[in-house]
């Protein structure tokens, strides 16, 4: 059974999956939310269909200081939405402070194109959480 992380964004959700042995993480795709979580969820059946997943896990941005932001209450009302829909699935949140900075870093490290970086940042954010759900697990 594979694993399946989200970096959930106002603009993309970055997708990571595992393989099938659940060792390694690696990006699967960046959905664009166009203001919708249906469009999000929707992509997400779609996946879950080509992959046996039995955990989602969704990036918790919490601040520096560890407490919740606006952007964590929205998060959280999606984790709602992900439990109604996809009931028999594990769905957990994980903090996932400073993966997007990481996420920068190695694009810059790779010289990634400036005009790419946008379309890719969630989907490396995304693989770093599952790569520290991982390795506490």
């Amino acid at each position: 059974m594979r694993r399946l992380s989200i970096d959930y964004g106002e603009a993309r959700v970055g997708i990571a999956i595992t393989d099938s042995l659940g060792i390694t993480a690696q990006g699967l795709e960046t959905i664009q939310r166009n203001g919708s979580d249906k469009i999000v969820l929707k992509r997400l059946e779609e996946i879950l269909k080509l992959y046996e997943i039995d955990t989602i896990v969704v990036g918790m941005p919490l601040n520096l200081k560890g407490e919740k932001t606006l952007r964590a209450q929205k998060t959280q009302e999606f984790i709602h939405k992900l439990k109604c829909k996809f009931n028999k699935i594990t769905i957990i949140s994980v903090d996932e402070r400073l993966t997007t900075v990481q996420a920068h870093k190695t694009m810059n490290d790779l010289n990634i194109n400036k005009h790419k970086k946008k379309d890719i940042v969630d989907t490396i954010a995304a693989v770093y959480i599952l790569e520290n759900y991982i390795n506490k697990q």
